[in-house]
């Protein structure tokens, strides 16, 4: 299907003023140990599938706020995130995004991440490169892990991964330039692809979190697999890693290297890995 990105853009601007209103952002429910869905949250999802369904009839729906849906994954589909980051809202830490996602033969063929604080708006179609507020966005070339900055996800939903996730993050620190956590999986995906760092890792999620994203990253000539660098599937949960693409192995192998439950402290039989 033919996408008019002028358009879904147009509409996905539309539901900042959803972002701005405290009152909604403020209307909490807990779903679970620390996930939330605020009012904000709905609105911005009704909005924009009801929008969606006018201008593009027949295409299904698959949205965070409503994920046990149904969806056949062999037909086009909208994946949407209202609101990614929706702990930030709720602090008025002003980092969040909609992450909205079309999704056919089994990829996606356009993406649009959107910032209403900082009025960025990321975007891309498959073969026709990614973009910032209308500019050709690429990737950084560091070369080597220790010349780069992470950005990681704790996957804040599952403190059973909590000590797994911070070993692979004690040793990325140790062998890279720095690491930094935002709060926003879609957003750490956006800014890699723009070159504001080099790679990216978090464990178990939402294909509503990364599937505009990885779009975004690949055509800032970036590189997105699963920690076993397997290509991303779609219909279920993802160990996501990202970057710049010259450094994908190296930040690949100091996963496997923490995973496979060898001596972090040291070098011994590091060259194997």
């Amino acid at each position: 299907m033919n996408i008019c990105m002028e358009q879904v853009i147009e509409l996905v601007h539309s539901v900042k003023p959803f972002f701005m209103d405290r009152a909604m952002s403020h209307d909490v429910t807990v779903k679970g140990l620390a996930d939330f869905v605020t009012r904000a949250d709905t609105s911005v999802q009704s909005r924009l599938f009801g929008e969606l369904s006018k201008q593009y009839p027949g295409i299904q729906l698959m949205g965070e706020e409503d994920h046990m849906q149904a969806v056949d994954f062999s037909k086009p589909m909208w994946i949407l995130d209202p609101i990614d980051g929706t702990t930030n809202l709720i602090y008025s830490y002003c980092h969040s995004a909609v992450s909205l996602g079309y999704y056919e033969n089994k990829k996606i063929g356009a993406a649009v991440i959107y910032n209403p604080f900082t009025e960025e708006t990321f975007h891309a179609v498959r073969g026709q490169g990614a973009f910032l507020n209308g500019r050709r966005i690429r990737v950084t070339q560091k070369a080597a892990l220790k010349d780069s900055l992470i950005a990681i996800g704790t996957s804040p939903y599952d403190k059973e991964m909590t000590e797994d996730n911070f070993r692979v993050f004690k040793e990325i620190f140790r062998r890279s330039l720095d690491i930094r956590r935002s709060g926003s999986a879609a957003l750490d995906l956006a800014y890699l692809a723009c070159g504001r760092v080099d790679g990216f890792l978090e464990r178990n999620l939402k294909p509503w979190d990364f599937s505009a994203g990885g779009l975004l990253v690949e055509e800032a000539g970036g590189q997105v697999t699963d920690y076993s660098l397997m290509p991303l599937d779609y219909s279920k949960n993802q160990d996501i890693l990202a970057s710049n693409g010259k450094i994908h192995d190296e930040l690949q192998k100091e996963v496997r290297f923490v995973q496979n439950g060898l001596d972090s402290g040291g070098d011994l039989n590091r060259s194997t890995y």
